[in-house]
């Protein structure tokens, strides 16, 4: 894991402990993160995350709202993946980021308490990530 990576997760946790965020921890984060971290807060602002949990499982996935005008919703995992194009070109493919904004958004909203609860039957859920 990189020292990037390393940070990021330290001040995850920060968050996750206090439901809040300090102007260190932003300041943090956008340096690690850049105009991603700031399109991830527009997404959270919007209340563009949902959480989406089996009933009896618990497991989870979330459904994140893309910015552009056609208001795509993009399934991920927060920490390890994303359905949509930046994911696989910018973080896959290239190594250039260590997440896109979808993941960002994903995370920081699970760290305050901002999601979007959907609760759903686990078979339901299994069908939703068969077809990622």
């Amino acid at each position: 894991m990189s020292a990037s990576s390393l940070v990021a997760e330290a001040v995850w946790k920060d968050i996750e402990s206090t439901r809040a965020v300090t102007d260190d921890q932003l300041s943090i984060l956008h340096f690690l993160f850049g105009k991603n971290f700031e399109r991830a807060t527009r997404i959270v602002d919007q209340r563009g995350i949902k959480r989406i949990s089996g009933e009896l499982s618990g497991r989870f996935v979330f459904q994140v709202v893309g910015e552009s005008r056609r208001k795509e919703e993009y399934f991920c995992f927060a920490e390890n993946y994303c359905a949509c194009y930046s994911f696989f070109y910018d973080i896959v493919n290239r190594g250039e980021q260590l997440c896109c904004k979808h993941q960002l958004a994903a995370r920081l909203a699970s760290s305050l308490g901002a999601c979007v609860e959907v609760k759903v039957s686990d078979e339901q859920l299994a069908l939703l990530l068969s077809k990622l």
